[in-house]
């Protein structure tokens, strides 16, 4: 497929860079012009601010280690550094789908309880699972250089993801940041699937064919759940899909660099 939109100039691929880590981080940046460069054109970088996630957890995992921490306590700090990162933006959208899909009965139903700030029994029991299975897999890391390839490779590839998600399934509503966000051209969705692909090597051979391979089916059975559930996709979904690529590519990393 010919990339009509890219290559892009030097000063776009700059502006998307730094308008992907202003949405997906918390990091103190300074402020930018992005003249009129929307989410949805940018969306192909997501995988770079994964990577600094990434980055920023390994720090802190190294650092921990070299305290004298053992693998516990420094997978926990780890973790809490990539949560401080983003400003817990992602899981604040799997915990609005697991009490929109688990307690709504109609697809109005769902959208509204996922629009609650409240957190129910399902939202709080997916990200106690999630904290839970990601601090597990971190856990597995003795080494802080397996850390920080399994942290760049979760935080990048999860991140691969969402271009595409946001290109093959209308917004649920027509209000929201999913729908303001704009539409995501098929340029951008392959831009950002390769660059958060591309990470995956760190994995090893086998390592990288496993996480492409259990990325594909997870994205095809959660987008299948999305158009069943609410007919297309949401700012929460969004971020859902990303914890459970996140985790994903930990539990092979886990595995292949262990």
């Amino acid at each position: 497929m010919k990339l009509q939109n890219f290559p892009l100039s030097l000063r776009q691929v700059l502006d998307d860079i730094a308008l992907c880590l202003v949405f997906f981080t918390r990091l103190p940046l300074p402020v930018f012009d992005f003249r009129g460069r929307s989410l949805a054109a940018a969306i192909w970088a997501a995988p770079l601010a994964g990577l600094a996630v990434g980055l920023i957890g390994a720090v802190v995992y190294a650092t921990a280690e070299r305290f004298g921490l053992a693998m516990g306590p420094a997978a926990a700090l780890a973790l809490a550094a990539t949560l401080l990162t983003t400003g817990c933006l992602h899981e604040d959208g799997l915990s609005d789908v697991a009490d929109g899909f688990g307690g709504g009965k109609s697809r109005g139903g769902k959208l509204e309880i996922m629009r609650d700030s409240r957190i129910g029994a399902y939202g709080a029991s997916a990200l106690a699972l999630s904290l839970l299975i990601r601090w597990s897999a971190i856990s597995e890391f003795a080494d802080p250089t397996q850390a920080l390839l399994a942290l760049i490779a979760a935080h990048a590839a999860s991140r691969g993801l969402l271009g595409a998600f946001m290109h093959l399934l209308p917004p649920a509503r027509s209000d929201g940041l999913s729908a303001g966000a704009g539409s995501v051209s098929a340029e951008a969705a392959i831009v950002g699937a390769v660059l958060g692909a591309i990470p995956l090597l760190l994995l090893g051979p086998g390592g990288a064919i496993v996480a492409i391979v259990l990325l594909g089916l997870l994205f095809a059975a959660f987008r299948a759940l999305c158009l069943n559930q609410i007919d297309g996709q949401s700012g929460d979904t969004i971020g859902a899909l990303q914890q459970l690529g996140e985790i994903a590519v930990l539990l092979v990393a886990s595995v292949s660099l262990s």
